[in-house]
């Protein structure tokens, strides 16, 4: 067998981070080198994940564990607090990111699309590692040429702290390069509460609803004489991202520079 590639989950405690271990250990061509965590150094692995990693132990210190197991990828699932600083640090050992949070600035990822290109190694932000979230924005944009007028309602867990979703802004971005800004609704409308019609991204409206017993949703609805169109992504569990990180892993072995976007691996 060729040298599996070696990985470094970053946030392994966490619900994504869970997914991602058992995910790594269940595919042939990867091998999980590392666990990071900044609350669990030393404990097992498997106390916390339920999978069995080999005696494998949570580390604290991303620096360490990086140098340490010679990794080629770090997936990470953290959150935007600590994510950029996780980013530089991988890049600079030469590691190659895989990343699911989202958050970043357009002049961030232009960066580190920089950076990459200077260590000649790749990476990869993906807003959503869903194959059908990908799907849904791709047919979205298709949609959005022949039906402009159009709102997007994603809804997330109440722990998600960015909104809109990363998803829904990369959908944004994805419509308005097949349509021209445009103003939607009345002229006069009034909002007897602020916020009401929800964000503006170049006339199309963004709404975010944040409820426990949600995962990750979106609903892009576009409005024509006398029609709806509603094109609709559900993940009903984690697992749901786990075959977009698993391909990720492998195909950021062979880019350089930053991949902002599933689609650009798959199409």
């Amino acid at each position: 067998m060729a040298d599996r590639i070696r990985v470094v989950v970053v946030g392994a405690k966490g619900r994504m981070g869970r997914e991602t271990v058992k995910a790594v250990l269940n595919d042939p061509e990867l091998e999980l080198v590392g666990a990071v965590d900044r609350s669990l150094n030393g404990v097992l692995v498997a106390e916390v994940t339920g999978v069995e990693t080999g005696g494998l132990q949570f580390s604290n210190d991303l620096d360490k564990t990086l140098l340490e197991t010679k990794a080629d990828v770090m997936v990470d699932f953290t959150n935007p607090a600590v994510i950029k600083g996780n980013i530089d640090t991988a890049i600079q050992y030469g590691v190659r990111p895989v990343v699911g949070t989202t958050g970043m600035t357009p002049e961030e990822i232009a960066a580190w699309d920089e950076s990459c290109k200077e260590r000649g190694i790749g990476g990869v932000i993906a807003p959503n590692f869903a194959i059908g979230a990908i799907l849904m924005m791709r047919f979205a944009a298709e949609a959005a040429r022949f039906l402009p007028h159009v709102e997007i309602i994603e809804m997330h867990h109440d722990q998600k702290l960015d909104a809109p979703s990363g998803t829904a802004i990369k959908t944004l971005e994805l419509i308005a390069k097949e349509r021209e800004k445009m103003g939607q609704g009345h002229p006069d409308e009034h909002e007897s509460i602020a916020g009401s019609r929800g964000g503006d991204y170049e006339g199309m409206r963004v709404h975010s609803v944040r409820l426990p017993g949600y995962v990750a949703h979106q609903q892009v609805i576009f409005g024509g004489l006398g029609q709806t169109l509603t094109i609709r992504h559900d993940s009903i569990n984690r697992e749901s991202f786990m075959p977009g990180v698993v391909m990720s892993c492998k195909e950021v072995m062979k880019y350089e520079g930053m991949v902002y976007g599933l689609e650009n691996l798959l199409f």
